[in-house]
C-alpha cells in the first residue's frame, strides 16, 4: 500500500491526461481568441490539498506568471510578478484543498501566447506540467479595389496580425466561393499578414471571410461591385410625325444588370410602347423603347434595375397640337360636304389652304377647327398659321 501511495503522488493530471512525473511531461496545446479568458490546468492526480505547499507558474521558463505559496501570492501584496501579467492572473482558492493549482489569465492578448509551466517546487520529484498559449487575434479583413474596367474588377482582401493562420476565401452574395489567385502570407513570428485577390466579372455583392478553425472564429467584410456601372441615364430622340402620332425612341447603352424600360406621361401612368429591341453583349445591354403619343405632354423613359434598387430617368416635352387625328380619304369627304368645298385630288393642297384661312377660324365648333387644322399640317406641311400661298 506504501509503494502504491508513493506511485500515485508522482502522477500529475493536465486536463484529463495523467502522465509519470519520471518522464518528460506532454505539452497540451490551448488556443483562445483574444480578449476571452484563458484556463490553464494543473493539478495533482492524488487530489491531495495543497493549501500549505508552493506552486509556481513561468512564462517561457523566465517571466513570473502566479506564485502561491502556502496562502501567500501576488493578489494579496506579494512582490515579483511580470508587469504584464499584473491584476490579471488569479487561482481557484477554494480548490486548493482538492489539488488544483489551476489559474486563469483574463482578458487575454496576443503577447501571453507562449509556453507556460506549473512547478510544484517543493515536492519531490518535482511535479511539472507544460502548456502552450496560443492566444488568437481575428481581425476584420479590409478590403479594396485595386484596379476596374466596365467588365471587371480586381479586389483585394487583407488580414493583418492574424493568430493562429486564418483561412481567407472570396464569396459572391449567394454563398458561392469565388475563384482567387495564391494567397500572400507573411509571417510574423507567430501572427499572420494575408493578402488574397480575386477578379470578379458581374455586378454583385462580394464577401471575403476569414476562418480560423482553432478558435473557432469566422469574421468577414463585404463590398459591393458596380460593372459597366448602373443604367445611364436614358437618352431621348423624337422620330418624327406620322398620321398615327409622334414617334419617341428612349435608347440606354452599357446597362448591368439588365433593366426595365417603361414610358410614362406626366400623370405618371404608363405609355403603351412597342417590344424593346435588347441586344446582350456579355452581361451588358443595350435597350430601345419606342413608343407613339398623341397628346401634347411632358414624356419620362425610366430604366429600373431591381436587383440592385436603381431607377433613372430621362424627361421630353413633346408638343402635339390638340388630340391627334388621323387624316384619312373619307375624312376628306367629311370636310368637303361638311364645308361645301368641292373635293379636288389635284388642287387639294391649295383647296385646303383657302378652307384653313377661310373656314376654321369662324367655325362654330372648336372639335372642327382643330381638325381642320391637323389636316391643314399634315397635308400642306404648313405650320397652321394663315398666310397668302
Amino acid at each position: 500500500m506504501e509503494l502504491l501511495a508513493v506511485v500515485c503522488l508522482c502522477l500529475l493530471t493536465w486536463s484529463g491526461t495523467t502522465f509519470a512525473a519520471g518522464n518528460g511531461p506532454d505539452v497540451i496545446k490551448m488556443v483562445v481568441k483574444e480578449g476571452d479568458d484563458a484556463i490553464l490546468p494543473c493539478s495533482l492526480s492524488t487530489r491531495e490539498n495543497i493549501v500549505q505547499e508552493l506552486f509556481d507558474w513561468k512564462r517561457d521558463g523566465q517571466k513570473e506568471v502566479f506564485m502561491y505559496d502556502d496562502g501567500d501570492q501576488y493578489n494579496n501584496g506579494r512582490t515579483g510578478q511580470d508587469e504584464q501579467f499584473r491584476g490579471r492572473v488569479s487561482h481557484f482558492p477554494d480548490q486548493l484543498q482538492f489539488g488544483d493549482a489551476s489559474i486563469v489569465i483574463r482578458n487575454t492578448k496576443v503577447t501571453d501566447s507562449g509556453n507556460y509551466t506549473c512547478d510544484f517546487p517543493r515536492l519531490q520529484p518535482i511535479r511539472r506540467g507544460l502548456i502552450e498559449l496560443v492566444v488568437g487575434a481575428s481581425p476584420k479583413p479590409s478590403i479594396i479595389t485595386l484596379n476596374q474596367t466596365k467588365d471587371w474588377a480586381l479586389l483585394q482582401c487583407e488580414v493583418q496580425g492574424a493568430s493562429p493562420k486564418p483561412q481567407l476565401q472570396w464569396q459572391d452574395s449567394g454563398g458561392n466561393m469565388v475563384p482567387a489567385k495564391d494567397p500572400q502570407v507573411t509571417d510574423r513570428g507567430g501572427s499572420y499578414d494575408i493578402i488574397l485577390q480575386t477578379t470578379v466579372t458581374k455586378t454583385d455583392h462580394y464577401r471575403c471571410v476569414a476562418t480560423q478553425e482553432e478558435i473557432n472564429h469566422q469574421v468577414h467584410a463585404e463590398t459591393f461591385v458596380h460593372l459597366n456601372g448602373a443604367a445611364p441615364k436614358p437618352s431621348i430622340t423624337t422620330l418624327g410625325e406620322t398620321k398615327y402620332g409622334v414617334q419617341i425612341k428612349c435608347e440606354v447603352q452599357g446597362a448591368s444588370p439588365k433593366p426595365q424600360l417603361q414610358w410614362q406621361d406626366s400623370g405618371g401612368n404608363m405609355v403603351p410602347a412597342k417590344d424593346p429591341q435588347v441586344t446582350d453583349r456579355g452581361g451588358s445591354y443595350d435597350i430601345i423603347l419606342q413608343t407613339t403619343v398623341t397628346k401634347t405632354d411632358h414624356y419620362r423613359c425610366v430604366a429600373t434595375q431591381e436587383e440592385i434598387n436603381h431607377q433613372v430617368y430621362a424627361e421630353t416635352y413633346v408638343p402635339v397640337h390638340g388630340e391627334f387625328y388621323c387624316y384619312t380619304w373619307w375624312m376628306r369627304l367629311f370636310l368637303s360636304y361638311y364645308l361645301k368645298v368641292p373635293f379636288y385630288k389635284n388642287a387639294y393642297k391649295q383647296k385646303m389652304y383657302v378652307v384653313w384661312c377661310t373656314t376654321s377660324t369662324k367655325s362654330e365648333k372648336p372639335e372642327i377647327s382643330k381638325i381642320l387644322r391637323h389636316v391643314f399640317m399634315q397635308v400642306t406641311g404648313r405650320s397652321g398659321v394663315c398666310s397668302q400661298p
